[in-house]
């Protein structure tokens, strides 16, 4: 027995030990394996072995220590947690044995945590559940949840989008104070913001969208004169009827963005604000803010004006009326058309392909691509999957959009204020990659300093005509920065504009509900109440989820409908490579689906420089826009990844040698 001397030298050693003992900061970040990682605030990641790992949750803020290990490696020891950004999550709630669990479909989180009996809330086994966080295992790895609510289970009818929505903490519910200005809002409103604006009730506008189209926040109307034409944009103005800071306001903030999932729409605004009061539908008044702009012969634009006014919009038009009418098309809904509104599209048309003539010489545009909308049945889920492509009335509303857009980011970058959108083109950690690849298969660019707006507007405008191998185009677009929100006006590369923002949809998101508000507060002294950067941080975020939360939703639908495809070949184009594989998108129905290398014959290397898969030994190759066959292989339930096989292309028969 140590008497007490030497427990107290025990007790000093240990002391000596804390207080000398080096501890790291840093966020943990998880694998697809139990162990995971710790990113330390000194840039350095450090390995936590599985029984760390246990004890902490992806993006807890932690302290370790460093432990070596064999061979100079070394790993991180849990020290204290300093805080938790997981709190309220879903899962499946599953019974093994006597114990209660929910597997949680947060990603990164590959473990079953255990609900105690007293926070069970009568969930059953394979119930969808909403839970909270009721012990965190940082002091034994034995972490507890509370079940806040069931949503469902899985096979009802739209469990998918309620299931996502919960997992991203979103409500279809609104806040008492937001319904009840809801529900005072009327048409008196209207009428009472239409004094002392300009009243234009009796021009030609008309709205151009897809039939079911409800929020609609852009009328169109175009007159021609000596140097062009006079381009008139009328967009929605739900800053008349909703008061800076009031409850609906910063609902709308929190929101940031409509959420489009497939069938069910999750609105940014109230119904009665965002279709009705506010929406511009026919032959009703609507408050508008509007874009008068000057657009010249060779689509540059001219002088512009900012406009508060009252309008009425004389049709409720869809693309496919617009499209016939400019192909020269004539049906009974174009003949009730009348002659001044019929005049105006055509004007619209000239004045729409002036200003795309513009951009394509002179800035960016995308490529049209094949979309495919999602035919949902009465359970919501899909039906059938159809190809939607632009026709001439899409690019027609387009074109108008980004003019006034322009002149909103103008207007804005002379008063230095406002909200910008900005592209820095390529993500920089790739430029060095997109260098050595110019140098490979593009050598007259490779002079190119693709960090500059203008170097790599010319890099993107020459790349469809190189004669190479490798889609250098396609590349590129694999390797671009995301688009950033911003108080100070700076390029959009992908747009190959100087500046750009939007104000053109203001029903549906955020930030042109803003910019309404700064071009409001700019002219006419109107009230703002400013973003700050706490602010600017928050919204993009919220941005990003519901991105995110809708393609979760949409992705799922599609990993179900996905495997009733049978066993039949399908061609397919690669989307996507990486060093496990590649993805192909089907040409059927746009579904992308993955190829693992581990399923081809060989073994392949990835070229971070050309994204091809390239064989070790024979050198076949595979690359971004490559045509496959490809047969369903089976779904991943748990990733909701659809997985393919490669199907070799038939050898023609040889004749026997006589």
């Amino acid at each position: 027995m140590l008497n007490a001397d030497a427990l107290s030298q025990l007790r000093q050693l240990k002391s000596d030990i804390e207080e000398h003992k080096v501890v790291l900061p840093g966020t943990v970040k998880a694998t697809n394996g139990r162990f995971g990682f710790v990113a330390l605030d000194d840039g350095r990641d450090v390995f936590l072995p599985p029984e760390e790992m246990q004890k902490v949750l992806p993006g807890d803020r932690i302290t370790i220590t460093e432990q070596d290990v064999e061979k100079g490696k070394t790993q991180g020891l849990v020290e204290e947690l300093l805080n938790s950004s997981l709190d309220t999550f879903v899962g499946r709630y599953q019974v093994k044995g006597k114990g209660h669990f929910v597997v949680p479909e947060t990603a990164g989180i590959n473990r079953w945590i255990f609900i105690p009996p007293k926070e069970r809330n009568d969930a059953q086994p394979g119930d969808y559940i909403y839970c909270r966080l009721h012990r965190h295992p940082i002091k034994d790895g034995k972490g507890q949840a509370r079940v806040l609510r069931v949503i469902g289970q899985a096979g009802d009818a739209g469990i998918e989008r309620a299931l996502t929505m919960a997992g991203f903490d979103l409500s279809d519910a609104w806040p008492e104070a937001v319904q009840q200005h809801a529900q005072a809002l009327s048409e008196d409103a209207i009428a009472a913001h239409s004094a002392g604006r300009e009243d234009r009730c009796s021009q030609p506008y008309v709205t151009i969208d897809s039939p079911g189209t409800q929020d609609m926040d852009d009328a169109l109307m175009a007159v021609p004169n000596a140097t062009g034409w006079a381009l008139s944009i009328a967009i929605a103005d739900p800053t008349a009827l909703i008061e800076p800071g009031s409850a609906t306001e910063r609902e709308a903030m929190r929101r940031a963005t409509a959420i489009y999932f497939p069938g069910e729409p999750l609105p940014m605004l109230p119904d009665a604000a965002s279709t009705r009061l506010c929406s511009l539908q026919p032959d009703v008044t609507r408050l508008a803010l509007i874009c008068d702009l000057q657009v010249n012969n060779d689509g540059s634009l001219g002088d512009y004006s900012f406009h508060q006014a009252s309008i009425r919009s004389h049709g409720k038009l869809s693309y496919e009326l617009v499209a016939n009418l400019i192909d020269g098309r004539e049906d009974d809904d174009i003949k009730a058309l009348s002659p001044t509104v019929s005049n105006s599209l055509d004007q619209l048309h000239q004045a729409a392909t002036a200003l795309r003539r513009w951009r394509v010489e002179h800035a960016l545009i995308s490529g049209d691509r094949t979309d495919f909308r999602l035919r949902l049945d009465e359970n919501r889920r899909i039906r059938s999957i159809e190809p939607t492509v632009q026709n001439e009335a899409h690019r027609l509303v387009e074109e108008c959009m980004v003019a006034a857009n322009r002149c909103a980011a103008d207007f804005l970058s002379q008063h230095n204020k406002g909200l910008f959108i900005c592209h820095s083109g390529l993500r920089a950690d790739r430029h060095d990659n997109i260098r050595k690849l110019l140098e490979q298969h593009a050598p007259q660019l490779a002079e190119l300093d693709v960090a500059q707006a203008e170097s790599f507007k010319t890099l993107m405008k020459t790349a469809d005509s190189l004669n190479t191998d490798a889609p250098v185009k396609s590349i590129v677009a694999r390797q671009l920065a995301r688009a950033e929100l911003a108080f100070s006006p700076a390029p959009h590369q992908g747009m190959g504009l100087a500046a750009y923002t939007t104000f053109t949809s203001p029903l549906r998101r955020f930030t042109d509900f803003y910019v309404h508000r700064v071009i409001k507060s700019l002219i006419w002294q109107a009230p703002l109440e400013e973003l700050d950067n706490n602010a600017l941080s928050t919204l993009q975020a919220t941005l990003i989820q519901a991105r995110q939360a809708a393609n979760g939703v949409e992705n799922w639908l599609k990993s179900e409908f996905a495997k009733t495809l049978g066993d039949d070949d399908m061609g397919g184009v690669i989307s996507r490579t990486i060093p496990a594989g590649f993805f192909v998108r089907l040409n059927c129905n746009g579904l992308e689906g993955f190829v693992s290398c581990r399923d081809l014959d060989g073994k392949y290397s990835f070229d971070p420089v050309t994204l091809r898969l390239i064989h070790n030994k024979n050198g076949r190759i595979f690359q971004l826009d490559q045509a496959v066959t490809v047969r369903l292989a089976g779904v991943d339930d748990e990733r909701r990844q659809i997985n393919l096989t490669l199907q070799e292309p038939k050898q023609d028969s040889v004749p026997a040698s006589a």
